[in-house]
């Protein structure tokens, strides 16, 4: 039996399906999935660290997608993001599922005024939305999150009913680019709050939600640096879908940015856009 070593050093049994699911879903088909788990269990070694594991992943996927060559691992392009520019991507990823977003506002509760990160609206729903961001992707959105939020609801909804304010929440949401404790997920369960985050919920957690329309963050390119990332997200480009539908003379224009780097940006965008599943 191999073990693995987590990024905060704990151990874990080597788990051939996980390979497969992480294959899986940067779209590699079932047989290449097995086929690379199956190289990587060969060469495991006890102790092998989950991060050299990515690394392999990303070096046999190559072969058989070339595009892979252009960007890098998802849950880290999240994290790459500025707070702010996160909070502007989930507006964006909620408005592809059909919400009617709000950007973020103040709104009077009954006690106090809050600033909330976004208003959504779908069906006869209207729905409170937190987006809490991590720089670091192994750390927990905790039970504090959720107490705050569904502190801020309660006021929100006394508020409407006192009224002090028009806006009528039917729940709340939190949006988060990590994965949630235990505990949050308890209470917010009990309290009625939707979570979305890293693998929150199984079926579609925030990296499904991404990878089911090719969402992909700006930072998703592995050309594209810190400096740049934040040019173009002061554009509003956010993601790489965005990227692709902008004119290359005038992005040059008000970024600043060398035509250049901003064909071959384009260019690496439109190759792993037009793959097919």
């Amino acid at each position: 039996m191999t073990f693995v070593t987590k990024f905060d050093g704990s151990k874990q049994e080597f788990q051939k399906e996980k390979i497969i699911r992480t294959c899986l879903r940067m779209h590699a088909s079932k047989e290449i999935a097995e086929k690379i788990a199956d190289k990587i269990e060969s060469k495991a070694y006890e102790g092998i660290q989950t991060k050299k594991i990515l690394q392999m992943i990303f070096g046999y996927l190559e072969e058989y997608k070339p595009e892979i060559k252009y960007q890098i691992d998802l849950r880290e392009a999240i994290c790459l993001l500025r707070p702010n520019d996160f909070e502007q991507f989930v507006i964006l990823l909620l408005r592809e599922y059909g919400y009617e977003v709000s950007p973020p506002q103040i709104i009077r509760g009954r006690c106090v005024e809050h600033e909330v990160d976004g208003i959504a609206k779908k069906g006869n729903e209207t729905i409170c939305v937190e987006v809490k961001h991590h720089f670091q992707p192994h750390t927990y959105t905790g039970i504090d999150v959720c107490l705050k939020t569904q502190a801020t609801i309660e006021d929100l909804k006394e508020g409407f009913t006192s009224g002090l304010d028009s806006i009528n929440f039917d729940k709340a949401l939190i949006v988060c680019n990590t994965k949630f404790s235990d505990h949050a997920k308890q209470y917010a369960s009990c309290k009625g709050i939707e979570l979305i985050g890293w693998k929150m919920p199984l079926e579609h957690g925030l990296e499904q939600l991404i990878e089911k329309k090719k969402l992909y963050p700006i930072t998703f390119l592995k050309s594209v640096d810190k400096e740049t990332g934040e040019k173009l997200a002061e554009m509003g480009i956010l993601m790489i879908k965005q990227l692709v539908k902008h004119d290359v003379e005038e992005l040059e224009r008000k970024t600043k940015i060398s035509r250049r780097k901003l064909r071959t940006y384009i260019n690496e965008a439109k190759r792993i856009l037009s793959v097919k599943d």
